[in-house]
């Protein structure tokens, strides 16, 4: 047992769904002062997606380590078998609505504090009309029935263009140039927030994401699972930046604070431009194999700076060798994964 820790450094490995949950919904040093000091209770929009289960819980634990009895309220289908179950014996007041029906968004409760993740990425190539009305549509349904909330809408860094990697990124002062009709999709959510802030006066945060990463899914896993079956691993794309989602989840319930109209808007990902040939030998070591990798390194990537998070912030509370490290250990322990790619190698925006 003690030379399974030390190859993890400070933080021992996560070896069951239930530890890895109870660690993504842990609420980071300050988070509930801070949400003590909003009003109204916390809807989460799309909450039965990969992000919003933990995020949900993130937030109820952190109302009640502040000895608030605000509600938090999960909203989506729920088209998962006990997803909804889960929520509800975590606290989580949970309704079903398909927020493409404008009668159902409509009666939904009120709520000063509206986090809106709903949206769709894989299987848009083939499918461009759902993906915008899922994409830019619906959102619009959202932001006027919510337009005396204050509102995070999730985004994502693909509304930037490809960057030099020696850039640092692209911030959010750069003009979106969305690559392929997803990314364009996305670019029309982020607009249609804006106009119903602009007339309404609505506060909202446009948070750009780019990319969250657990031990189920991820660019991590991703890397991760090619070396540890000796599969190919393509290395054209190959940078990306990462952030635990836990980080990702606090940021996104501070966000609600830094709401305004216009929208704000946010970069949300870690520090490090990382080179996913480093990565990848990295897991080597400690897989104990050799990685096969192909293709040349771009000199171009999908990047985001986040400089403007870590000044409102600070830097994420998980850095990215202990979540290498945790990654190396759930797959070698055959821990169980969503079998979802992120396809962050895509450069021509077809998912």
């Amino acid at each position: 047992m003690a030379s399974e820790n030390s190859t993890i450094g400070t933080e021992a490995p996560i070896r069951t769904v239930e530890e890895l949950e109870e660690r993504l919904s842990r609420p980071t040093p300050g988070l509930a002062e801070e949400l003590s000091r909003l009003d109204g209770d916390i809807m989460i929009l799309g909450c039965a997606g990969k992000i919003g289960p933990t995020l949900a819980r993130m937030a109820r634990r952190a109302l009640d380590e502040a000895g608030s009895k605000r509600a938090v309220i999960g909203v989506s289908r729920f088209s998962q078998p006990g997803s909804r179950d889960d929520l509800e014996r975590a606290g989580i007041r949970t309704i079903a609505c398909d927020l493409l029906d404008r009668e159902s968004v409509m009666a939904l409760p009120d709520a000063a504090n509206v986090i809106f993740m709903a949206g769709m990425k894989f299987g848009s190539t083939g499918a461009e009309a759902t993906t915008w009305a899922m994409n830019a549509y619906m959102p619009g349904i959202v932001a006027e029935r919510f337009s005396q909330s204050r509102i995070v809408a999730f985004s994502t860094g693909c509304v930037y263009p490809l960057v030099p990697v020696l850039s640092g990124g692209s911030t959010e002062e750069m003009a979106p140039e969305p690559i392929g009709e997803y990314s364009q999709s996305t670019l029309g959510r982020e607009r249609i927030f804006e106009y119903f802030s602009r007339k309404n006066g609505t506060p909202v945060t446009l948070f750009r994401l780019n990319y969250a990463v657990e031990l189920r899914y991820g660019v991590l896993v991703d890397v991760a699972l090619k070396v540890w079956s000796g599969q190919p691993l393509d290395l054209t794309m190959g940078h990306a930046n990462v952030i635990w989602q836990g980080d990702a989840n606090a940021v996104a319930l501070r966000c609600l604070g830094i709401a305004q109209s216009p929208p704000a808007i946010l970069n949300v990902t870690g520090p490090e431009t990382l080179s996913l040939r480093a990565i990848a030998h990295r897991f080597g070591e400690l897989f104990g194999r050799e990685p096969v990798l192909t293709g040349t390194e771009a000199n171009t990537a999908l990047l985001n700076n986040a400089s403007k998070m870590f000044s409102l912030f600070g830097y994420p509370t998980v850095p990215v060798d202990t979540i290498v490290k945790w990654v190396a250990h759930w797959v070698k322990s055959g821990g169980a994964t969503l079998n979802k790619p992120t396809h962050y190698e895509t450069r021509d925006g077809k998912f």
